[in-house]
């Protein structure tokens, strides 16, 4: 996995920018209900897209691992934005009205854990949306995806019908979807080679040493090795909790 401390300041630049935030949030917020008054993003990197979910009457917080990103983020959100574990978040059981997970349960070998964590802060008919099959939009037909599909593999944490699952375990059920462009995501050859000299592909290629190599130089001979591919479209499924489950006792944590 990527250090997040050390890609902080170059994240934005690298991962489209304002035109991808804005594409996310505003398919984000079409998920969000109108009587919302408080929406926990998870996750938040540095804030492009947290701080553009700013809307009348919604107080909007971020959350992140990375003290690097948290920093980022607090200087656009301000001082809403926590360092913390999706894991374990900082929050009282049922207090929030939504909770967004944008790119992160792809990343996650334990991604039903943070489900479960976004489900026990949710308040009953509160709604949690994340993006699924993150990696699985990124197959756009290109030669790329030509060659890289005989290496990949079938796991996939933030499947569709795996966080559906997850849900459904702590009380939240399908409440609706979305999609929209990942604008600036376009994979070329050559960043895609880079990409998997960097491991980033760790979990979802099943290539050794030597296999990675062979695979990185027909990367780099592809035409236009620095054209972008299409970009890819990205899906955002919505569970909300349903009004009749009990709040099951966890923990309660006061924020930090």
């Amino acid at each position: 996995m990527l250090d997040y401390d050390a890609e902080a300041v170059r994240y934005d630049d690298t991962r489209g920018g304002v035109p991808r935030a804005a594409a996310a949030a505003q398919a984000v917020l079409g998920l969000v209900p109108e009587h919302a008054r408080t929406l926990l993003d998870v996750a938040c990197g540095t804030g492009l897209v947290t701080a553009r979910y700013a809307r009348p009457g919604l107080r909007v917080l971020g959350l992140d691992a990375a003290l690097g990103m948290a920093r980022m983020a607090a200087r656009r959100v301000g001082p809403a934005v926590v360092l913390g574990d999706s894991r374990r978040l900082p929050f009282a059981t049922g207090r929030l009205d939504a909770v967004s997970a944008v790119w992160l349960l792809h990343l996650l070998p334990d991604a039903a854990a943070v489900v479960a964590e976004c489900a026990r802060v949710l308040r009953p008919g509160g709604v949690f949306i994340a993006t699924v099959d993150k990696d699985a939009a990124h197959d756009v037909g290109s030669d790329i995806d030509a060659l890289l599909a005989p290496f990949r593999t079938r796991r996939a944490y933030d499947a569709e019908h795996l966080v559906a699952e997850y849900g459904a375990r702590h009380g939240l059920r399908p409440h609706g979807e979305a999609l929209f462009t990942g604008y600036g995501q376009g994979r070329s050859p050559l960043r895609t080679a880079a990409d998997i000299e960097s491991g980033y592909f760790a979990s979802s290629l099943a290539v050794d040493a030597a296999g990675a190599n062979r695979l990185i130089e027909r990367l780099r001979a592809l035409p236009d090795p620095d054209k972008p591919r299409p970009d890819p479209v990205y899906r955002l499924l919505a569970l909300r909790r349903t009004l009749s489950t009990a709040v099951a006792r966890w923990p309660v944590r006061a924020p930090s």
